[in-house]
């Protein structure tokens, strides 16, 4: 039971590092983490009394 967690343990780490490293190089094989830029308007109707 202590191997698979500790295998469990060692799959979550290199995982973390992996997305860790994605996050850095992602940008140079074309993926695109900027959120869109649209500029959003909307009514706000406000009932003082």
């Amino acid at each position: 039971m202590g191997r698979i967690i500790k295998w469990l343990f060692y799959l979550a780490v290199l995982g973390a590092v992996g997305l860790v490293c994605y996050a850095y190089v992602g940008p140079f094989l074309g993926a695109d983490f900027s959120a869109p830029a649209d500029e959003v308007r909307q009514e706000v109707i406000l009932h003082v009394q």
